[in-house]
Order: C-alpha cells, then sequence, then structure tokens
C-alpha cells in the first residue's frame, strides 16, 4: 500500500471546529498545510507550520505540491474538494492510492437543504473561473438552477443574463457564507435584481421562469436557424438533426468539426452534454467570428476554434472520436487525414452537396464501406397567395465506422 502523503480536506464556515475527529486529526499532523487565505486563517494563531497559499494561475501552487512529493502536507478546501474543487485537480495529478480525501457538504447539498430542493432534480454549474456564457445552455422554463458563484458580481451577470433570455420573472436567491454565523439569504427576480452588497462567497439559486417572450432552445439537435449567426454557410436545420444521429455524441467524446462554417454542428455536439468536447477547424476568418459569437450565445463557450485549411491546421490535434467533414471534402489530402486520426471504432461523417462531392464520397464508400443517405428536404414557402414546395439542395452523406484493430 502506498504512503498517503496528501489528504485533502473539505472544510465549512465553522472552521476546524466542524472536522470530523479523522479529519482534525490529518490536518494536526500535517507538516505543510495549503489553502486560501480564508481557509489559513481558521488555523490557530500560534500555529508554526508551513503554510501555502494558493497563487495564480493555481497551477503554480499545483506543480509546488507534486514538487513535495512525499512531505506530509494537507490541502483545506471549501465544501467538497471533488465538486468543482481542487480535489478534482489533484486527482489527475496524484494517484488516489496516495491520497486521503474528506469532503464536507458541498455547497450544492446545503443549498438544497436551505431551500428544501431536492439535489437530484436541479441542474448544477460552476462560474467560478468560467466563461459566465455556460449558463446559456442551463435555461429552460421551470429548471431550477445551483450555481457556485465567482464572487459578488457574479449574481448581477446571472440576472441579466436571464433578464436578456426572456427570463425576468425567474426568481434569484442568493445565500452566503452557508454553515457560519454570517450565513444570509438575499431574493429578488432577475429583471428588477439590484443587490450588489455580496460576499464574495456565495452560492446563486435560480428558479427559472420564462416570460411569454422568451427564447426556450431545447438540448435535442436540431435548433431552428435563427439561433445561429452565419452569412449561408450554415448546416440547415433538418439535415443538422440527421447528421447529429449520425455522429451519436456520448459524454466525454470528442469531435473534429472540419469546414465549421458558422460551428452549427459542434456547438449541438457539445449542448447534447456537458462533457462533450469539440475543435471546430475553419479558414474563412469573418465564419471565425460567426464560430465563437454562436458558442457564447448557445451556451459552449469551451469550444475550441482552429483558424487554418484542412488537412494542414488537424496536425497535432488530439484524437478525435468522431469527425464531420462538412466543407473541403474534395481538398487533397482531407479525408486521409481525416481517417488516419481517428481512432478505431470512431465515427465519420461527411455531407456533400456537389457532383464532384459525391464522387470523392462514392470511391470512399468502396473501399471503407459504410453507409451513403440522401437527405431531400422540402419546405412550404409562399408562391403568390398560395404556398408551394421549394427544395433545399440535396445532401449526400456518408456515414462510416472505422473498424476496431
Amino acid at each position: 500500500m502506498k504512503h498517503k502523503w496528501l489528504s485533502i480536506i473539505g472544510i465549512g464556515e465553522d472552521g476546524l471546529l466542524g472536522l470530523s475527529p479523522v479529519a482534525r486529526s490529518l490536518v494536526d499532523q500535517a507538516e505543510v498545510i495549503v489553502g486560501g487565505d480564508r481557509h489559513l486563517s481558521m488555523l490557530p494563531i500560534d500555529d508554526k507550520r508551513e503554510k501555502l497559499a494558493w497563487k495564480s494561475p493555481i497551477s503554480t501552487s499545483v506543480e509546488e505540491i507534486i514538487h513535495r512529493h512525499g512531505q506530509s502536507i494537507c490541502v483545506l478546501a471549501s465544501g467538497d474538494p471533488m465538486c468543482y474543487g481542487i480535489g478534482v485537480t489533484l486527482t489527475r495529478l496524484v494517484p488516489v492510492t496516495e491520497m486521503t480525501i474528506i469532503p464536507a457538504p458541498s455547497a450544492f447539498s446545503l443549498a438544497c437543504a436551505r431551500l428544501g430542493w431536492s439535489l437530484t432534480e436541479v441542474e448544477t454549474l460552476s462560474l467560478n473561473g468560467r466563461p459566465p456564457s455556460l449558463l446559456q445552455s442551463y435555461i429552460y422554463d421551470g429548471a431550477r438552477l445551483l450555481i457556485l458563484s465567482e464572487g459578488k458580481s457574479t449574481p448581477v451577470l446571472v440576472a441579466e443574463m436571464l433578464t436578456q433570455r426572456g427570463f425576468g420573472k425567474s426568481h434569484i436567491i442568493v445565500l452566503e457564507r452557508m454553515g457560519g454565523t454570517q450565513e444570509r439569504i438575499v431574493e429578488g427576480t432577475a429583471s428588477s435584481w439590484s443587490e450588489k452588497e455580496l460576499a464574495s462567497l456565495n452560492t446563486i439559486a435560480v428558479h427559472c421562469q420564462a416570460d411569454p417572450q422568451a427564447i426556450c432552445l431545447p438540448r435535442l439537435p436540431g435548433l431552428v436557424d435563427s439561433a445561429y449567426h452565419h452569412d449561408g454557410q450554415l448546416t440547415k436545420r433538418e439535415v443538422r438533426a440527421v447528421t447529429l444521429s449520425a455522429l451519436a455524441p456520448i459524454p466525454g467524446e470528442l469531435l473534429w468539426d472540419v469546414g465549421a462554417g458558422c460551428g452549427s454542428i459542434s456547438i449541438e455536439w457539445m449542448r447534447s452534454h456537458s462533457r462533450c468536447r469539440a475543435i471546430a477547424i475553419e479558414q474563412n476568418s469573418s465564419r471565425l467570428q460567426y464560430i465563437a459569437d454562436n458558442a457564447a450565445a448557445l451556451g459552449t463557450p469551451n469550444l475550441q476554434i482552429i483558424e487554418g485549411n484542412a488537412p494542414t491546421a488537424l496536425k497535432d490535434l488530439p484524437t478525435p472520436d468522431a469527425i464531420f467533414i462538412g466543407g473541403g471534402i474534395t481538398a487533397d489530402g482531407v479525408l486521409e487525414e481525416c481517417w488516419k486520426a481517428l481512432r478505431p471504432g470512431g465515427r465519420l461523417v461527411a455531407n456533400v452537396v456537389t457532383v464532384e462531392g459525391e464522387q470523392k464520397l462514392f470511391e470512399w464508400h468502396e473501399h471503407k464501406g459504410g453507409h451513403l443517405t440522401r437527405i431531400a428536404i422540402q419546405r412550404a414557402e409562399p408562391v403568390g397567395k398560395f404556398l408551394g414546395w421549394r427544395a433545399m439542395a440535396p445532401v449526400t452523406q456518408w456515414i462510416v465506422t472505422k473498424e476496431l484493430l
């Protein structure tokens, strides 16, 4: 059994007095204590042990902890270290067999206890050190949200985003310093929220309530075309839904969106689950801005955007689980580079609208197999005083799974 040199102790607003005997023993036996200024101030004044306060960027402090491998180190963390906490970061770098983790109740658990909400029926996210636009994909009528705040200004940002989306009637509850003697709860509505004198340590609860004009976007693929800013290079709603179905996103998987246009495929891939990742590759500079704007507006600000031409821009990217080729398939080496990069068992989906593109897909279908599908969509549009069917350009789609080695 490996020596457990690192302990990560969750601590609440009640400080050391709230720790279990085992947790307190680990704190007392440590040679080095690591934590934020607030955590370190909870220690006795006469504590002479070495103390390390978190630095910015926090990776600097993490590296110092790793460098001290073998010393008896105790990290103090707020609440549950494995709930958007430092414990998640450290377990990626230190084997869990070398550490002891003792959580305190998380901010989410404490908030549910105060509000009478079921933790299994709420959406949880953190805006601490993360783009506020992450919130966009969590907003829907009736949703109950619990949000870890970055500071006293976060509730104002949340209220503004809700109001802009047409959710101004939403009930906002800010819970400060839960579990301590200075605990306080502040309530209001999004459209009239003006409270700025808040503690930096706060958690935000929101009960979303849509106004009649609210923009409610589903998480299923096939968002309305008007949800995107674009210059015409947009995979249309019906084709997009079929394409995402073929790509079959699974939580934690990575998508390459080659010839991303306005980013609709990669954005809806990421909207399918918070752990889905995507890289959008696009050469057109104006479309790159469309991708960034759409990603922020639709709640996927972590979409990685690469400027450049395929296949050159594909080199040295992380191995994808799925690839979508929406443009540039006839360029030399694009399909070859994508196929080489795709992991065994991964999926490749390509859409084309030209005869030359079809010829390329037919050639690859002969060698690699898979399925070819022709997607033809017609929409009813005005013809004088009447309605008539107007056909969209038919799309030929190739779906193939790379054989396992």
